[in-house]
């Protein structure tokens, strides 16, 4: 078999493939043979049904379709297998089914074309010797106490309050209905959706609820009943309610107040798995600190990643690109579905099309990323120990002992985590990384174009009915 090899644009190779006469010859006699094992046609027996027989009720061209695309397949995957091309995914004809059919001879040579994708050819620039910035996330000693305090306030006791009014802090128990501030003239204003609630407990914190229900509580007294005029933001969830004037009739029934434990080692016990506060504390820090040490690690990642995305050359093939858009679009699902959110309603035949669209930049850049690191880890002769691998796997399955994994692919997993991390240590290792306060490098994020992706965001998204009260 006679195969011709042509370079194409987007990582493609053409293929010329020739079949002798004798081979296009033998696959129509077989497919012959199949359909007189398989054709059910009165007054022959299965199996006994005469060639000509065969040709007059199925008809010639039926069974020459079936013979060249027996002879396409074989002949494609043998050609690959002859020129030694790694393929992604499945080949296209580049001759038209219907014109090779028409042309077909199974006496004669066939001649078709086809093309497939191959894993893309990679250029870096220089690498070595990067000059990137980074943000430190540090750890702040507020942050335990932070944590400490939200332990106390859950533990703590209520006790009902006498001889003052309400303050920030306290717990009121209260009966309330809104309604709109106006209405058409002659008409009463109508009454908020959702707006109303008996025994209703709240904790009167800030930023609890709409602007100004808690702010109007301050003060109250118990079996006071008062009018807090209220306004709706004007990004509140409902579009109904969003920028609108409201009143709410608030009844304060009880008023209770926290008393906060001791904060010792009892306090320790009780909430934890510590015997002493000092444990506890030590604790929460080591953790914080971990935290803040894996956010920056994560920041300088990104940083590099974000330069190699500017150093990498490659055409990347569209079967590479649709499985990583695939790949997103599953995680997408997963995490909707984690939120209770019915997928089927967002993924449907009218939104996937453009869902897929703008995937494409970050599904373009993670592929680079990780041809850049792999082109790198070949430069640079990088690999892990099989050693490296076992002991990593057998940690995954400690830390997931129920998890279902494929053993295989949890191996190329593993492996190929490995070997990022150890590129990317690598790049860190032979270039310079600047750590910069946290936030120095977020980009100001312009006021209309949250705008718009809040749009965005809202489109994709099922539409959920919130009660007014329940704007955090």
């Amino acid at each position: 078999m006679k195969v011709t090899q042509e370079k194409l644009p987007a990582s493609q190779i053409g293929l010329e493939i020739e079949i002798p006469s004798e081979k296009s010859k033998q696959a129509y006699e077989q497919v012959i043979k199949q359909f007189a094992r398989d054709a059910n046609i009165p007054g022959f027996r299965k199996g006994k049904v005469p060639r000509q027989v065969l040709l007059q009720r199925l008809g010639q061209t039926r069974l020459k379709a079936a013979a060249l695309e027996d002879l396409i397949n074989d002949s494609l995957q043998k050609a690959l297998e002859q020129e030694k091309i790694q393929a992604i995914g499945s080949f296209e004809l580049r001759t038209e089914f219907e014109e090779l059919l028409a042309k077909f001879d199974p006496e004669q040579p066939l001649t078709f074309s086809a093309k497939v994708d191959v894993a893309p050819e990679v250029k870096m620039g220089q690498y070595a010797g990067l000059q990137l910035k980074a943000e430190e996330a540090k750890y702040d000693e507020a942050q335990v106490e932070e944590v400490l305090a939200k332990y106390r306030s859950d533990k703590a006791t209520l006790i009902p309050v006498e001889g003052r009014p309400a303050q920030l802090g306290d717990i009121a128990l209260v009966d309330f209905s809104g309604r709109f501030a106006e209405a058409p003239e002659g008409e009463t204003p109508a009454e908020i959706p959702g707006g109303q609630a008996e025994d209703f407990q709240v904790e009167l914190s800030e930023n609890q609820f709409v602007p100004g229900f808690i702010q109007g509580m301050i003060g109250m007294n118990s079996g006071e009943t008062r009018e807090v005029p209220v306004e709706f933001p004007e990004e509140y969830s409902s579009e109904e309610l969003a920028g609108q004037s409201a009143v709410f009739t608030i009844t304060l029934k009880e008023l209770k107040e926290k008393e906060l434990p001791e904060l010792d080692d009892d306090f320790a016990q009780e909430v934890s798995e510590f015997e002493t506060l000092a444990e506890l504390r030590e604790s929460l820090e080591t953790r914080f600190k971990a935290d803040q040490d894996n956010k920056t690690s994560a920041n300088k990642e990104r940083a590099i990643l974000e330069a190699l995305v500017q150093l990498v050359e490659a055409e990347i093939p569209e079967t590479m690109l649709d499985r990583e858009i695939d790949f997103l679009l599953n995680q997408q699902a997963v995490q909707l579905k984690n939120y209770g959110i019915d997928v089927n309603q967002l993924f449907t035949q009218e939104t996937i099309g453009p869902m897929r669209e703008r995937l494409r930049p970050e599904a373009i850049e993670r592929i680079k990323h990780t041809l850049a690191l792999a082109e790198i880890a070949k430069l640079e002769s990088l690999s892990v120990e099989e050693s490296e691998v076992s002991a990593e796997v057998a940690r995954v399955r400690k830390q997931f002992p129920k998890g279902d994994f494929d053993p295989q692919r949890l191996l190329e997993f593993v492996r190929e985590d490995l070997l990022k991390q150890k590129t990317l240590k690598w790049l860190e290792e032979h270039g310079t990384i600047e750590l910069v306060p946290e936030g120095s490098l977020t980009p100001t994020v312009d006021e209309s174009d949250a705008d718009e992706d809040d749009e965005e965001t809202s489109e994709a998204a099922t539409s959920v009915e919130v009660e007014v009260v329940g704007e955090d």
